[in-house]
């Protein structure tokens, strides 16, 4: 079996599954794309990438020959590594809900063949535990076909950022396998070896990183490979709560929160990254995990208070960014406001959980007629929104026109780079919220009132 020569099967084809199997085709590997949603199925038959990402489009266009796309589990059946990285969208109580998971377990279970060797994979983000409810689930079904064959159980969490997913694949900081069994390990070490000694040609859309350093494999046992991926991501969350935290008092100083985080940033213990004062964090895994953590500590009678004020700070942001826009307008009701972004961040066209998103609805709750914008994720707004008085406007320069107020809601560069002195002209009055300070170092005339997040 070598590094080239794997066939690969996985199950769900979201950000982290397509990102993944693409990914691993272009290493060399044959990748089974399994997917029971049909509108996914036959963009991926014809080639096409469901969802913006960047670079992704390119890649399977390159990797097309190694992909087969299906919505059946049997093809499965041929693989050596069985990747699960299906949703876990969160229950009422906060935890994760593996349903999609144990459901995908089934399925793989019942076309294994007997007397071969397979590794199944939980890639998606699960409680913990989790590895071993899979494990049960698919050994049980086995048992009731009287199937005997060798399958091995690893969690091997990702650690993408939506909108550098394929890069965070290709160039990753560290790959994570918990597994009891040294078989599981082993296979995937030479599936991953192209990753882990970087012997691949770089994509020219997707270079490598000067002096990129090898990426670390660390084996640990499954609960810990677990929870490295929900404290991770508890981690970075709480990053960016704290620095919106100092901004907030910043402004109550006259400091600027740009300068404070400069400072902390070159601190080697600390680093530059997260450290972005404005709306805070959205999108499918911060809000996701810090609550599952949450639930998970609760089942242990144990609590998260750090974890727990960073999503406290998080929800004040959104309503910090309100109180501005009441204190410049004085009265929300009957004005126009631009909010421009609708993806929880720039490169990607995921509006879940968008900071942009929430804004508006309150915003229309609250009597104000809205516009919105995005350069990507239009189309999945209109469509999450679809019974709401929402003037979507396609062009960015059209949306601002007579507006009261435009709210920058996503840190997209093509908003960096508008010609904001001429457009605010043609607004009704030129009040701008910039939510993510992008426009700070902008030269704006002396009539625009531009209300930044902490300085």
């Amino acid at each position: 079996m070598s590094a080239s020569q794997m066939t690969v099967a996985v199950v769900g084809t979201g950000y982290v599954g397509l990102t993944t199997g693409v990914a691993l085709a272009y290493l060399g590997h044959h990748i089974i794309a399994i997917d029971k949603d049909p509108r996914k199925i036959e963009l991926l038959s014809k080639y096409q990438s469901p969802i913006h990402e960047k670079g992704l489009q390119e890649l399977l266009t390159t990797a097309r020959s190694k992909i087969t796309v299906t919505p059946d589990y049997e093809p499965a059946a041929e693989a050596d590594v069985i990747i699960i990285a299906v949703g876990t969208p969160p229950k009422q109580n906060g935890e994760a809900d593996t349903r999609f998971v144990e459901a995908a377990a089934r399925d793989i279970a019942s076309v294994l063949k007997a007397d071969r060797d397979y590794v199944v994979v939980v890639k998606s983000t699960v409680p913990i535990g989790s590895n071993r409810r899979v494990a049960s689930v698919i050994e049980k079904v086995l048992a009731e076909r009287g199937v005997v064959t060798r399958v091995t159980f690893a969690s091997n969490p990702e650690f993408l950022r939506e909108g550098m997913a394929l890069h965070d694949t290709l160039y990753p900081d560290r790959i994570v396998i918990g597994s009891e069994k040294d078989q599981a390990i082993s296979t995937l070490r030479k599936m991953y070896q192209p990753l882990l000694e970087q012997t691949f040609d770089a994509p020219s859309f997707l270079p490598r990183p000067a002096s990129f350093p090898l990426p670390p494999l660390i084996t640990t046992d499954p609960t810990s490979a677990e929870m490295i991926k929900y404290a991770a991501n508890a981690f970075l969350a709480v990053k960016i709560s704290f620095i919106n935290e100092v901004a907030g008092l910043c402004e109550k100083v006259g400091a600027d929160v740009l300068e404070v985080a400069r400072g902390m940033g070159l601190d080697s213990r600390i680093g530059p990254k997260f450290l972005q004062a404005g709306l805070g964090w959205g999108g499918s895994c911060f809000p996701k995990d810090t609550q599952a953590l949450q639930a998970i500590a609760g089942e242990y009678g144990y609590t998260l208070p750090i974890i727990h004020a960073s999503r406290e700070v998080n929800a004040r942001q959104r309503v910090l960014v309100l109180e501005k826009l009441q204190s410049a307008l004085k009265v929300l009701r009957g004005r126009t406001i631009t909010v421009l972004g609708m993806a929880f961040k720039p490169g990607t066209d995921d509006v879940r959980d968008s900071p942009g998103m929430e804004l508006m609805q309150v915003l229309l709750e609250r009597g104000v007629h809205v516009r919105g914008h995005d350069p990507i994720a239009i189309e999945n707004a209109r469509n999450m929104l679809a019974d709401m008085d929402i003037k979507w406007c396609e062009d960015v320069e059209e949306s601002m026109k007579e507006a009261d107020a435009i709210l920058i809601a996503t840190d997209w560069p093509e908003y960096k780079h508008l010609p904001w002195n001429d457009l605010v002209k043609h607004m009704k009055t030129p009040v701008i919220v910039d939510a993510r300070n992008i426009l700070s170092h902008y030269d704006f005339d002396g009539n625009v009132n531009y209300i930044g997040v902490g300085r």
